[in-house]
């Protein structure tokens, strides 16, 4: 970006209010998510970024995931589109605009109090899928008055007192039509991350005054709180016995939740489950995505949890095509970790995925530009797999399955094979 991008995005609201289009100006300074990232770095609290921005380790597993996606390369063939592809895809039935959606992000209130709203309201406007986190800092039901037609719903595990807590969910969930319910199913040990601790967060979490003097820093960040207040998990607050301190939710929340999902746990969700779609999250292993195709689930999501558990992980593209070979058919497929552009999400459906849902991008965009952030990342993610439609000679999004791939990173059979 140039030196004098900033003072000419600075200018966004004032040109806007003249008359001017702000979406040009976003489209001309921001026109990826790596410019997004940099100006929410500028923009949001040390914390905040660092909280959105972060993964495992030294980072290893974001950086996995990135240049596992930059190596995949597409062999175009030219001549065959006459006019300007559509992206338009079909999810579980449903017409999506592109084959992108949001993925959940646990508490994303810490990267911009109220991101949950402008998350639901950008999917909705756009006819993009939404997944709203459990820990978040608004409740199902109002997550489905913003965008009743995009709704899924993430759901960890909370196995006490006969998973009461993840059972009344589901019945909420199903109550206000979320259109896929999803279990994360990767998270079976709690890990450190490095980077959220050095910048001062602290486990379990409050808000510190290290925490609240970074804030001051940050305009954008302090109007947010202003509006919407510290961001809590309010679908939770049902089952807290009354209304707690953050630090108090924190501590609820730490005893009640933790663990993977068993086997036998996901067969009783599965019968549980009867109005939506159910979507298990966090799968990497072939054999793991055939067992759940033969327990009835609908979807699942190969992911490496976006590098934030553990960086040793493979990155989720280069697990993907494996699986989809398995798998391909009987379930629908989505790709997240490492999901930047629509490139990313074009290179995901040419290896078998439905769609990429991207999360931490989503976290730049709102950082960068607040609640515009999201409806401009959006955008940027549509016409960018629009432009790769176009670049590759398919005139739909289905036609990517017939693009040649080179893929150097792919897992094989033989790699993934049970050591007995």
């Amino acid at each position: 970006m140039s030196s004098t991008a900033l003072p000419q995005a600075a200018t966004t609201s004032a040109r806007a209010a003249a008359g001017a289009d702000p979406r040009s100006d976003n489209m001309r300074f921001y026109p990826t998510a790596f410019d997004l990232r940099e100006r929410a770095r500028r923009r949001m609290p040390n914390f905040a970024f660092e909280y959105g921005d972060g993964g495992a380790g030294s980072d290893g597993g974001i950086r996995r995931n990135w240049n596992a996606l930059d190596a995949v390369e597409m062999m175009p063939r030219y001549g065959k589109v006459v006019a300007p592809p559509s992206a338009q895809t079909t999810i579980f039935g449903r017409s999506y605009t592109a084959p992108i959606g949001i993925a959940p992000v646990g508490g994303p209130g810490t990267c911009f109090p109220g991101a949950e709203r402008h998350l639901a309201a950008a999917a909705q406007a756009a006819r993009v899928p939404y997944t709203l986190g459990v820990l978040s800092g608004i409740t199902v039901e109002q997550a489905a008055e913003i965008a009743p037609d995009v709704l899924w719903f993430q759901l960890y595990r909370f196995a006490n007192n006969n998973h009461k807590i993840g059972m009344d969910l589901v019945r909420r969930a199903e109550a206000v039509g979320v259109q896929a319910l999803v279990l994360t199913f990767d998270t079976p040990a709690r890990t450190t991350r490095p980077r959220e601790s050095k910048s001062g967060i602290p486990h379990p979490f409050r808000l510190t005054w290290k925490m609240r003097m970074d804030a001051m820093s940050s305009p954008a960040w302090m109007s947010a709180l202003a509006a919407n207040g510290i961001p809590r998990f309010v679908s939770l607050n049902p089952y807290m016995g009354g209304k707690l301190s953050l630090e108090e939710s924190t501590a609820f929340i730490r005893r009640e939740q933790g663990g993977a999902f068993t086997w036998d746990e996901l067969a009783r969700y599965r019968d549980a489950v009867k109005k939506t779609k159910l979507v298990v999250k966090g799968v990497l292993h072939p054999a793991d995505a055939e067992r759940l195709v033969k327990l009835g689930m609908d979807g699942m999501v190969v992911s490496n949890h976006g590098g934030r558990q553990i960086e040793a992980l493979p990155a989720s593209i280069d697990a993907l095509p494996e699986i989809a070979r398995v798998v391909g058919g009987k379930s629908t497929i989505i790709l997240d970790s490492g999901v930047r552009s629509g490139v990313d999400a074009a290179r995901a459906v040419a290896l078998g995925a439905d769609a990429a849902f991207a999360g931490k991008a989503f976290m730049w965009s709102l950082g960068a530009l607040g609640p515009e952030g999201p409806g401009h990342y959006i955008n940027l993610l549509t016409e960018d797999v629009k432009a790769t439609l176009g670049q590759t000679g398919c005139n739909t999004v289905a036609e990517l399955r017939n693009v040649p791939v080179r893929h150097p990173g792919a897992y094989q059979a033989a790699e993934v094979v049970e050591r007995v």
